[in-house]
């Protein structure tokens, strides 16, 4: 593979490059022009407080984050995707880029500053109930033998 092809990483020096539309997945109703700032419980670890805001360029990945957002919570609250803004410098997520997928397939990225809601996004595919129940299944396994650590 030459270095041409390989992926450029998006860093808080350098993500200009890195093209949107991009979409949040979570379990919360929001209304368009709310900001969403670091600093509020994570959707994925109950009593942790997120010092970043994640988010993706793909609706693929921002469903995984709305569902599993809403089955832990296990209110019966439908999972939600947002169209968002960022409104500064982003990076890579490094829980899924240098971890589990090089190269950032999963188009995930993270902030320390604001994304606006633009609009929700009313007609996504979510995955069927298995693939989740897998995806859950091995969220558990991950916290009881304590690898499920986020890098935030």
């Amino acid at each position: 593979m030459d270095e041409s092809s390989l992926p450029v990483p998006a860093t808080y020096d350098s993500c200009g490059h890195v093209q949107g539309p991009f979409f949040h997945g979570t379990r919360a109703a929001l209304v368009a022009g709310v900001q969403l700032v670091p600093g509020h419980g994570s959707n994925f670890q109950e009593g942790r407080v997120s010092n970043h805001v994640y988010f993706t360029a793909l609706v693929d990945t921002a469903a995984w984050g709305a569902e599993l957002a809403a089955a832990l919570a296990g209110d019966g609250e439908p999972g939600r995707i947002y169209v968002v803004e960022p409104l500064g410098p982003f990076e890579d997520d490094p829980n899924v880029t240098d971890k589990r997928f090089p190269g950032n397939p999963t188009r995930s990225y993270r902030t320390r500053h604001p994304l606006r809601v633009v609009s929700e996004l009313d007609s996504w595919q979510g995955h069927d109930p298995e693939a989740l129940q897998g995806m859950l299944d091995h969220l558990a396994l991950l916290r009881a033998e304590g690898r499920d650590v986020i890098e935030d």
